[in-house]
């Protein structure tokens, strides 16, 4: 596939400087690894060397960047370089693929009482159980279970593998052995969410798991019974959230952090990779550490000390023996 410039600036909008409109684009690419027939963008004035550098046609740049890239060559100023880049791989995509899909795969199973809109795709092997439901726009792709009584809202992606809606891990202990807590509820999804191949988001015990409006949730991510999560938070691979956590709205938490049930974290809040959460957040920031959770400056200066911590150990055994030392002699 290739396209002009023109055609992109026609769909996409920004400003054209030193470059031609009927300039052909074939790929959109890196900076670094970009050649003559290549769309970049520099979304970061630390790798402005690497513009400097590249064989790109043209460039996505923002306004500051304006006269550095002019003098490189092609350039498409916009206020948010790399949103420009996200929508032009979308329209890339576009083009190159054609329409998304919609029906139902042949492979797939349909329970009777589901209900697909005619605009949604069911892609092959899935399963739609009983009272399920699937909202205009949306893509299952290959695997996917979504089960009784569930929601999805509308212009959702659910990639290979993913299932909505197994039971939550509820069990009551009986006289030493587990009696299983029937799971009521339903997962219900908002619009324009995004969930990665393999992730599990449980059925609620009697509420229903709610993942609201916006939500981008990766790869391998287990998301407990009764979980609320807020619209337009990320969650990035391997992160677990027990049963009953609420987190806010608009929150990124990092790949493989873990979150014990039943705590309530602020809209806005950052948490980095492989951080336990063990208590309520309720004020918004950015948090790191495994344990104790703290402000991410103050675990900065004790991780600084930490390190530090074997050779401080040696210094103050040998204070103690001069010191054990220093008062045998004047024992003497």
């Amino acid at each position: 596939m290739s396209a002009t410039l023109g055609a992109i600036l026609d769909a996409l909008g920004g400003e054209l400087l030193a470059g031609q409109r009927d300039t052909s684009i074939s790929r959109i690419a890196p900076l670094d690894s970009a050649g003559p027939g290549d769309l970049s963008f520099l979304s970061n004035p630390r790798y402005r060397l690497q513009m400097a550098a590249s064989k790109a046609a043209c460039v996505i740049v923002a306004p500051a960047m304006r006269e550095e890239a002019m003098g490189r060559g092609a350039c498409i100023v916009t206020p948010d370089p790399y949103a420009y880049f996200a929508r032009a791989t979308q329209w890339w995509k576009m083009h190159r693929s054609g329409p998304a899909p919609t029906g139902v795969h042949p492979s797939a199973v349909v329970h009777a009482t589901a209900s697909v809109h005619a605009s949604a795709y069911v892609g092959p092997l899935c399963v739609i159980e009983a009272g399920a439901r699937i909202g205009a726009g949306s893509v299952l792709k290959s695997r996917v279970t979504v089960s009784e009584g569930c929601e999805i809202g509308e212009r959702c992606v659910l990639h290979p593998g993913v299932v909505v809606g197994a039971d939550g891990f509820g069990f009551a202990p009986d006289a030493g052995s587990w009696l299983k807590i029937e799971q009521l509820g339903r997962v219900r999804i908002g619009h324009d969410v995004e969930v990665g191949a393999n992730t599990c988001i449980d059925r609620g015990a009697l509420d229903d798991t709610v993942i609201e409006d916006g939500v981008k949730i990766d790869n391998l991510v287990q998301i407990a019974h009764n979980v609320h999560i807020g619209a337009h938070t990320v969650i990035a691979g391997n992160t677990g959230i027990a049963g009953s956590a609420r987190i806010g709205a608009h929150c990124s938490i990092g790949g493989a952090a873990n979150i014990l049930g039943h705590l309530t974290i602020a809209d806005g809040t950052v948490i980095s990779p492989t951080s336990m959460v063990t208590r309520s957040l309720p004020k918004p920031g950015f948090y790191t550490g495994i344990f104790p959770l703290q402000e991410n400056a103050q675990w900065e200066k004790n991780a600084a000390t930490f390190k530090q911590l074997h050779g401080l150990r040696e210094r103050v055994k040998k204070l103690e023996q001069a010191l054990a030392q220093q008062r045998g002699n004047n024992g003497n």
